[in-house]
């Protein structure tokens, strides 16, 4: 149920109260919190991939698709995913250097992760019921960057030693 109460939390993201409960939460949740995402993020393609009928491939077995869809579509948009989210929690990092606030790159690493629950939910959503490419997914960027700088400035200021 953590996963569940995450997802709950990161809705309610930028609130003050929220973000210190969810940086109480381990990274080892947050990385498997994001490769749930990232599946249920997937699952539109699959359920595409696997309904497709008269196309090359469409005759092969139903475990042979789920194994090259893993292999093929997976692993490859996480990876990009978890080098955006790297990118944008660095980004995060030297504007928090620039706003003198103790927050570290951990820590926005987590919380990036955490705001990218809506996007990818609403993504998975839509591309039930539209065709959606996944260059859509980029949307996400601008998106958890105004919410990364929101929850900086909710951050102490650094205190300045003599």
């Amino acid at each position: 149920m953590i996963f569940l109460r995450i997802f709950i939390n990161s809705l309610k993201l930028p609130a003050k109260q929220t973000i210190f409960q969810l940086n109480r939460i381990g990274m080892d949740y947050a990385v498997l919190y994001l490769f749930i995402l990232m599946l249920i993020t997937s699952m539109p393609s699959l359920i595409s991939r696997m309904q497709t009928a008269g196309e090359p491939g469409a005759t092969m077995n139903p475990l042979i698709i789920i194994i090259y869809f893993f292999i093929f579509y997976y692993l490859p948009l996480t990876v990009m995913v978890v080098l955006l989210i790297s990118l944008m929690a660095y980004i995060g990092t030297k504007t928090a250097k620039l706003l003198q606030r103790k927050i570290t790159f951990p820590i926005l690493w987590k919380i990036t992760v955490y705001t990218t629950s809506l996007p990818f939910i609403l993504f998975s959503v839509l591309a039930l019921f539209f065709p959606l490419d996944d260059s859509w997914l980029a949307l996400f960027v601008p998106y958890s960057l105004i919410f990364l700088l929101k929850i900086i400035t909710v951050y102490p200021k650094r205190k300045k030693r003599p």
